[in-house]
């Protein structure tokens, strides 16, 4: 009987084959944690009596969700970070360098790798076809003690997508599409593995998109083959070495198939307060907003801005809106300084802001006030998510979130703007 790339890669790191259902213990390559997260987890670390790390240089601690900090209670556990990192040799994403989820990818991530993280969104790095899951801090704290975990093999749903995205159409409609099909449950404790010609035709920025969403259908992990695309993002970052083959048998066993026909799809926009809760675009031109906000692990890499940015030339942003830019990493940060990006921003009216997380986590940078309403191309829009209950938060591509940051309205992007004068 075949196997799926989850349990392909469990296999290998628990040592036999394994099979959907099946609970194992299984090494673990990368470790991860960041400041909401990574203070407990060092607590617990310290409760188990282990003073070394399994691995050191591939256990890494990231300050992204309040960077710079806001408060003296958060530069407190970003300390106990810096402290924890010196003491034991982990390494140390500090303020500046990027959001984890981007920066793992980057960097520290690798085709046929186990990572584990203190953060849901972990997931992003099943594109680069690891197995990529969150967990709990105790969890990740014993995962960095002993360098392994125990899990439950999850059961696999294939994610069949083909055809071509219409103008205006991207990946991020496509993964709000899919929540908004199976719900915000549909997948609890499954992994998505995502094929056919619309996957293959993506680019790498596209799959990280839809893998970093697959949590919010409840998934354990988004998983993409690998391919000569893959090898090539490698290469970029320094890593053409560790390119492997991922993909499953031909004969592999899937709990459900879901087949999707790409052109058919609109621009999607999910509504308060859930992201299944979607939308088309075209049917909220109704909806006035008070911010945009285009960044994140979601839609913050450099294609992102590209697209937002190509609108936006030579345009203003509408007067009654706040424009929120957060690039996802440094070395995105410096690509579109250099690319000309962050200028068109500013003239047209954004805030452009230091990477990291920024406003999607709501400890500051661009908190909404009572009944304001945000388009955001971030992953989630729970109530309260952008640090106020009162808040209204909708979800969006980046080429949705650019046109209405003009409009001042929720409006479809394939609507013709009018020439700035």
């Amino acid at each position: 009987m075949g196997q799926t790339i989850a349990e392909k890669i469990i296999s290998k790191h628990a040592g036999h084959d394994v099979k959907a259902g099946e609970l194992c213990i299984a090494k673990v390559d990368v470790a991860a944690v960041q400041d909401g997260t990574g203070p407990l987890t060092v607590q617990e670390f310290r409760k188990i009596g282990k003073k070394e790390l399994a691995h050191p240089d591939r256990t890494i601690l990231f300050i992204d969700h309040a960077a710079p900090s806001p408060r003296k209670e958060l530069s407190n556990t970003h300390m106990i970070l810096r402290e924890f990192a010196k003491e034991t040799g982990a390494v140390m994403s500090d303020t500046g360098a990027g959001v984890c989820h981007q920066r793992l990818v980057e960097t520290f991530v690798n085709p046929g790798e186990i990572l584990v993280g203190a953060d849901s969104h972990t997931c992003t790095s099943g594109a680069l076809g690891a197995f990529a899951t969150g967990m709990g801090s105790t969890d990740i704290a014993v995962a960095m003690a002993l360098g392994k975990t125990w899990m439950k093999v999850p059961a696999t749903f294939k994610i069949e997508v083909n055809g071509e995205f219409q103008k205006g159409v991207y990946a991020k409609d496509l993964i709000l599409h899919l929540i908004g099909l199976i719900g915000a449950d549909g997948a609890t404790y499954r992994a998505l593995e995502f094929s056919g010609s619309t996957i293959e035709n993506m680019s790498m920025a596209d799959r990280f998109t839809v893998a970093n969403m697959a949590v919010e259908a409840g998934a354990k992990a988004g998983l993409f083959k690998t391919d000569e695309k893959t090898k090539a993002y490698l290469k970029e970052h320094g890593r053409e070495d560790k390119f492997k083959e991922i993909y499953p048998d031909d004969d592999a066993v899937y709990e459900r198939v879901i087949k999707i026909d790409a052109s058919k799809i609109e621009p999607v926009v999910s509504c308060p307060h859930t992201v299944d809760n979607t939308k088309p675009a075209k049917e909220l031109g109704n909806i006035k907003l008070n911010q945009v906000f285009i960044g994140t692990c979601t839609n913050g890499r450099i294609e992102d801005l590209r697209i937002a940015a190509s609108i936006l030339k030579g345009k203003k942003v509408n007067q009654d809106v706040r424009l929120i830019v957060v690039p996802a990493s440094k070395d995105i940060y410096l690509k579109a300084l250099e690319e000309g990006l962050l200028k068109i921003f500013v003239e047209a009216g954004a805030s452009v802001l230091a990477p990291g997380c920024g406003p999607c986590v709501g400890v500051h940078a661009g908190i909404l006030g009572d009944g304001e309403v945000c388009l955001a191309t971030q992953n989630r829009n729970f109530q309260g998510r952008m640090g106020n209950t009162k808040g209204f938060i909708y979800l969006a591509s980046p080429a949705t979130a650019a046109v209405s940051a003009i409009t001042g309205y929720i409006t479809d992007p394939r609507v013709t703007l009018p020439t700035a004068q």
